[in-house]
């Protein structure tokens, strides 16, 4: 771990006034949340890109709620990394600090995060298809599947954005606003690929914002970074709190 660009990263939040955070799947896999993709994502043979789409529900809902009920079964299982905790705990110093978050686990609001924007949707939260309301849901295993809406019995879908369908675009506005008016961003733990969240940290240095990096290996957007911090965030994360803690 680079002790100077840990040092010089808590300088630059120590003068910040608004902090943005972009959030993935690597800080949730540090708590032992699968990615649920690629050949360790198999589940019944199918993979998420076959199951995580509006075809495969229309066609075998039933199917597809096994898969999150299962999902929901491992998530339930984990608690947040030291990375969570500390996001947790700094949105409760700085002023102005936001999350932007790509992960559906609801780990950052188990941690105690408030103010997160959740892009990708939740996958504790259930949508009725019929009347589109939005609900908690924290039963595992789930009573039915399919679940039903408790009001009009219609089918209830995972509150989750499947491969094909476009982010809820108030929310994604929001991100942006944020993405355009914060001083510093911290990226953490994602791969910097999927869009369009890889593009908030170019939208903030944009406009001028420094771009904190911390990822075990190097994106496509390291090279954007002021400061790339190669490591976990369960690690990083708190040795910058710690030099936080000291002024």
């Amino acid at each position: 771990m680079d002790k100077n660009a840990i040092k010089t990263a808590a300088e630059i939040l120590r003068d910040s006034g608004h902090i943005a955070v972009l959030t993935g799947a690597g800080i949730s896999a540090e708590s032992g949340v699968p990615t649920f993709r690629g050949e360790h994502g198999l589940w019944k043979q199918f993979r998420a890109e076959e199951l995580a789409t509006p075809e495969a529900f229309a066609r075998d809902p039933k199917l597809v709620w096994e898969w999150y009920d299962w999902r929901r079964g491992i998530i339930a299982k984990v608690e947040p990394s030291r990375g969570h905790w500390t996001l947790a705990k700094w949105e409760e110093i700085f002023p102005e600090f936001t999350l932007i978050t790509q992960n559906v686990d609801g780990l950052h609001a188990k941690a105690g995060s408030k103010n997160i924007l959740e892009l990708h949707g939740n996958i504790w939260k259930v949508r009725c298809t019929k009347e589109e309301a939005v609900t908690e849901n924290y039963a595992v295993p789930l009573n039915e599947i399919p679940p039903a809406c408790p009001v009009c019995g219609a089918m209830l879908r995972p509150h989750v954005v499947w491969f094909g369908e476009s982010l809820d675009a108030d929310l994604l506005g929001r991100a942006f606003g944020l993405s355009a008016s914060c001083d510093v961003m911290l990226v953490i733990g994602t791969s910097a690929f999927v869009q369009p969240a890889a593009s908030l940290p170019l939208r903030a240095a944009e406009n001028g914002a420094k771009i904190i990096e911390i990822n075990p290996a190097p994106t496509p957007l390291t090279s954007y970074a002021d400061i790339s911090l190669l490591g976990k965030a369960g690690e990083v994360l708190p040795a910058i709190d710690g030099l936080l803690q000291k002024e």
